[in-house]
């Protein structure tokens, strides 16, 4: 037979309290709503909707898979690059800084030297009805709060021109067009 300890009810509010609490501040930390994903509006320089970039890491934690779904931008090729600070603040974004590279590589997948951590994979194609969307899988990137490579607490840019994935430091990608700040959702 177990004996527990007695506990009065003042204990059992208290424990019960900092459970609540515990929970509550690893959720706030996690800072994703239960489905796992993140979604970020983007917005053009006059404050248009340029649509959406969607983050969610995979249950192993180790690809964090990307989906923007863009409109109201010109037609062609465009670079997508993760940039180091959190402004979006038209009209050319640059307080965005540049691109997200803490392990201070050259820019470019393409580059024998590693690749800014801000760098994407692929560029995205918008069509001729200013839409365009793509899916991508990175294995350098995370939404894990407080890890070097968490994209949380930076922004998601969308540039005039597709990106050479060689040249440094921004692959010829031209200006900057649209652009979202990526924070953790508030609880």
């Amino acid at each position: 037979m177990w004996h527990l300890p007695s506990l009065s009810v003042r204990h059992v509010l208290s424990l019960v309290a900092c459970t609540l609490i515990g929970v509550g501040i690893a959720h706030a930390q996690q800072g994703l709503p239960k489905n796992g994903t993140l979604v970020v509006p983007i917005t053009t320089a006059k404050g248009d909707s340029a649509g959406t970039a969607s983050f969610k890491e995979s249950k192993n934690g180790k690809q964090l898979s990307i989906t923007l779904k863009l409109k109201n931008l010109p037609f062609g090729e465009h670079a997508v690059h993760i940039h180091a600070n959190p402004v979006c603040d038209a009209p050319d974004f640059k307080e965005a800084g540049g691109h997200f590279n803490p392990d201070t590589k050259q820019h470019g997948t393409m580059n024998p030297m590693g690749h800014h951590n801000g760098d994407l994979p692929k560029n995205i194609s918008i069509g001729e009805d200013h839409t365009g969307q793509i899916s991508l899988k990175v294995d350098y990137l995370t939404l894990a709060p407080g890890a070097p490579t968490s994209i949380l607490g930076h922004s998601i840019m969308v540039h005039e021109k597709a990106d050479d994935m060689k040249t440094d430091p921004t692959g010829n990608a031209g200006n900057r067009i649209a652009c979202g700040v990526i924070n953790a959702p508030a609880m």
